[in-house]
């Protein structure tokens, strides 16, 4: 009996060493060694394969303002690897463990090197294991996402010289063209997908569905490497038809409309998006964002109503709540495309407010805020929501960016000048008004400022007792009372906040009153003045300029600061009507000798363009007879100078070069001469103040200084929000000291 079990067990061991052989080709070996690949080897390097593409998709995270990538995924350029050492299984180590992979694609790639080492049965030049073309593609595709392209491509190849007739064949040939167009080889591999995709004739070829997605796919993703944008959309239209990969295919779809829209095709993005969300597979991200996207590309009034009415719906849904920004925003794009302006900016305002809000939508909606106050003339408050953008901003090299830029920088000295104006207005209405109105004023402000402390307190105290009755059990006393007094905590908290408004206070009525304080402690007493001085009239009663000297000041700052403003609202931003206002007002006060004139000219020229001539003449006619030898006179007097052809640009610099060089020859007489011949022709320039200022700098070189004075104004006065004007500005000044 043992003996015939020893023959047993040695029989087996034989069967087991001959079917573990490589070498032997019978039909227990090649299914042993297509089994253990399958089901052993392959199987964990593709569950390791696939939690390495879980990890991309998690981490990976797109930028739905703009046009998506077609494939999912980042790679550095500058971190893709040219190894050429990249035989089957190089780089690993079976016997050091710190070679081991230990990243999920590092991982599937060593246990395909491992299938192909120990399961390979390449006998006279043909493979007997089935899988073995299996664990080659695996190998390729996890190099493709190490981005080592070159290794990869190597496998693709050795499967397509290989295994001409294996069922992977189509798919390895496509990951191919990916790896290439990876390292710049898109011509090539267009040129591969073409062969696969359609014969000798140009018709396509009999292919799996799932093959010609793919397919049609990977040639969209060559194409926009070769900025083939109308390539892009026929082959992403083919690679849609049938929408096997709900992931990919609803990406495609998702791009496609984005090209739609940019190429303003409104109809053709709709259809799209529509299309999209009608795809039932389609994962949820694709779809809400697609109807963001229907609401950016509505065509007409109908199309937008119904829009609306599916975004409002898709608000209310819970499971909304991370996209609840994007669709807010989109709800007030459409209410202000109705003009419903008010409505639009509530939207808006809760767009600001909702719960994980992206901080690129951010920047779009105060952009949107900060328009809306803009073209409402709310300068101050446009320019407090383009703050708020550019602190949101991260991508500060984007063109929309750096035009906000430009226009916030363009309402610094507005808001400047506006709060010199608002500060001094108060500042004087309050000196000027009798001593009885001034102690009215600041006790009417004392009386507001307690309120909202008194209210703050109690907020505070709350709140305090609300978190240590509810939730702050470790930090509650043994007296485990609801109660507010019963909670040591919330009590010290509570006497600490009363006297570091109110001071010590006795248990009395009227206890509110400055003259119930208790100071006690020497180290109070700085504390309670300090806090007590808020409440204390007399410490802005002291704040009150009383000095004439102080008080003139004060008014010729602001006077400088309306006559600013209306400059700057005439000039930059075309706003006649803020001009008028700041331009009447100032004409109206005292002011500046110098600045008489610039605001009857400036006056002038606002009521001749609006038509109002009783006005103008009115302007017109103070100049004439206050200021008959200036050049404002003289242009009033000779309106319609002949102009002859434009020149262009490029002949005005070499023209200014000639006669700037003229000037530092000393031939001043030349220059202004050369000047006046010239500027007739150029009514219309950008560099007319260049060649003002060079004018008035030639005046003063041969002239006396009030006519190098008059010439400098002129400059200043027409050119004021130029680089020239500011420059003849700061000239004016300081030769009226």
């Amino acid at each position: 009996m043992k003996y015939t079990n020893k023959i047993v067990f040695i029989a087996v061991l034989c069967g087991l060493f001959y079917a573990c052989s490589t070498k032997k080709d019978t039909v227990i070996t090649r299914n042993w060694h297509t089994l253990n690949t399958k089901y052993n080897v392959l199987f964990n390097g593709k569950e390791s394969f696939a939690k390495g593409l879980d990890d991309i998709n998690q981490k990976y995270k797109d930028d739905w303002f703009e046009q998506l990538p077609i494939e999912p995924i980042k790679f550095e350029e500058d971190k893709i690897v040219a190894n050429f050492n990249t035989g089957i299984g190089s780089g690993f180590d079976s016997g050091s463990d710190s070679q081991k992979a230990t990243t999920p694609f590092g991982i599937a790639e060593e246990k395909a090197v491992k299938a192909i080492q120990k399961h390979g049965m390449n006998i006279d030049g043909y493979e007997r294991n089935r899988q073995i073309d299996d664990a080659y593609l695996l190998l390729g595709k996890s190099r493709y996402y190490e981005q080592r392209f070159i290794p990869a491509i190597e496998a693709f190849n050795y499967i397509i010289a290989n295994y001409p007739y294996a069922n992977l064949i189509n798919e390895t040939k496509i990951w191919r063209a990916k790896a290439n167009i990876r390292i710049d080889n898109e011509e090539l591999a267009i040129q591969s997908l073409k062969l696969l995709t359609a014969d000798k004739e140009g018709k396509e070829k009999q292919l799996p569905e799932e093959i010609k997605e793919q397919a049609h796919t990977a040639l969209a993703m060559a194409y926009v490497k070769m900025d083939s944008l109308q390539k892009v959309k026929e082959h992403l239209q083919k690679a849609t038809k049938t929408l096997n990969d709900r992931n990919q295919g609803a990406r495609n779809l998702f791009i496609l409309g984005q090209i739609y829209s940019a190429e303003d095709k409104k109809d053709s993005a709709l259809y799209v998006f529509n299309k999209l969300i009608d795809f039932k597979k389609a994962p949820y991200k694709y779809k809400i964002r697609a109807n963001v996207e229907l609401a950016k590309n509505t065509t007409n009034d109908s199309t937008s109503a119904a829009i609306l009415e599916r975004i409002i719906d898709l608000v209310k849904v819970r499971e909304n709540k991370p996209y609840l920004d994007e669709l807010l925003y989109q709800v007030g794009y459409l209410l202000e495309q109705k003009d419903s302006i008010n409505l639009a900016v509530d939207y808006y305002n809760q767009s600001l407010r909702a719960d994980n809000g992206g901080a690129k939508q951010k920047t779009f909606t105060y952009e949107k805020l900060g328009n809306l106050k803009f073209k409402n003339s709310e300068y101050l408050a446009a320019s407090s929501y383009y703050d708020s953008l550019l602190d949101f901003s991260r991508d500060t090299l984007n063109l929309r960016i750096r035009r906000i830029k430009r226009k916030r920088k363009n309402l610094s000295s507005l808001i400047q000048f506006e709060n010199t104006l608002s500060k001094n207005d108060s500042i004087i209405k309050v000196a000027l008004l009798p001593k009885e109105a001034q102690n009215a004023f600041f006790q009417k402000y004392i009386d507001s400022l307690k309120k909202r402390d008194q209210e703050l307190a109690q907020l505070r105290l709350n709140q305090q007792a609300f978190g240590d009755t509810f939730g702050g059990g470790s930090l509650q006393s043994k007296n485990k009372g609801k109660w507010y007094f019963y909670n040591s905590q919330s009590l010290s908290f509570g006497k600490t906040e009363f006297k570091k408004i109110w001071g010590n206070r006795k248990l009395e009525d009227d206890w509110r009153w400055s003259s119930k304080q208790e100071i006690t402690k020497s180290e109070d007493v700085a504390v309670v003045n300090q806090k007590n001085a808020r409440y204390d009239i007399e410490t802005y009663l002291k704040t009150i300029p009383t000095n004439k000297k102080i008080i003139d000041s004060l008014k010729l700052d602001r006077n400088d600061a309306l006559y600013e403003l209306g400059i700057i609202y005439k000039e930059q931003f075309k706003d006649d009507k803020l001009a008028l206002e700041r331009l009447e007002r100032v004409e109206k006060l005292n002011t500046k000798k110098e600045l008489t004139l610039p605001i009857h000219w400036h006056l002038y020229q606002i009521y001749k363009k609006s038509g109002n001539t009783s006005k103008a003449d009115v302007h017109k006619n103070v100049i004439l007879s206050n200021y008959a030898n200036t050049k404002f006179a003289q242009v009033i007097l000779n309106p319609n100078q002949p102009l002859v052809e434009e020149v262009s640009v490029s002949d005005l610099e070499k023209a200014y070069k000639k006669i700037y060089y003229l000037y530092k020859e000393d031939k001043f007489e030349e220059t202004v001469a050369k000047i006046d011949t010239i500027l007739p022709t150029i009514q219309s320039s950008k560099l007319i103040p260049k060649f003002e200022l060079l004018k008035a700098y030639a005046i003063g070189k041969y002239k006396d200084k009030e006519e190098y004075k008059v010439a400098m104004n002129f400059v200043a006065v027409s050119y004021g929000n130029t680089e020239q004007g500011k420059k003849a500005k700061e000239i004016v000044k300081q030769l009226s000291n």
